[in-house]
C-alpha cells in the first residue's frame, strides 16, 4: 500500500542545530550585541523625543497666543473706529447740546424743571 507520507529525511538533516548561548567560564551568558543595540536606539530615539517635545510645545502655545492677540487687535480697532465716529458726531454744536441736556445741565439764565412720577409709556 502507498503511503501519502512524504519521504523521511535522515535525523541529521531533520533538524538544523540549534544554536546554543555561549557561556563564559563561571557560568556568565555572553552579551547578545544585538539586543544592546536595539536597545541603545531606543533609548537615543527617547531622548530626541524628549528634547524635540519642549519647542514643539513652545511653538504652539505661541501660535495659540498669536491667535488671540489678533482677535484682540481686531476687536479693538472695531472699538477704536467705533469711538471715532461718535467722536465726528459729538463735534458738532447740537450734538453736544443734546448730550450736555441727557446728563441733566442746563444754560445759564434757564430755569430747570424735574418731572417726576410720570406714568410710563404703553
Amino acid at each position: 500500500m502507498a503511503s501519502a507520507r512524504a519521504p523521511r529525511r535522515p535525523a541529521s538533516a531533520a533538524r538544523a542545530p540549534r544554536a546554543r548561548p555561549r557561556v563564559l567560564a563561571g557560568g556568565a551568558a555572553a552579551i547578545r550585541w544585538d539586543r544592546v543595540s536595539r536597545v541603545a536606539l531606543l533609548v537615543v530615539l527617547l531622548v530626541l523625543v524628549y528634547l524635540y517635545a519642549g519647542p514643539a510645545r513652545s511653538y504652539w502655545d505661541t501660535v495659540r497666543q498669536a491667535k488671540q492677540r489678533r482677535a484682540e487687535v481686531a476687536t479693538l480697532k472695531r472699538e477704536n473706529a467705533r469711538l471715532r465716529a461718535r467722536r465726528g458726531a459729538l463735534r458738532s454744536s447740537s450734538a453736544l447740546e443734546r448730550e450736555a441736556r441727557r446728563l441733566g445741565m442746563v444754560k445759564p439764565g434757564e430755569r430747570p424743571y424735574l418731572v417726576e412720577h410720570l406714568p410710563k409709556g404703553p
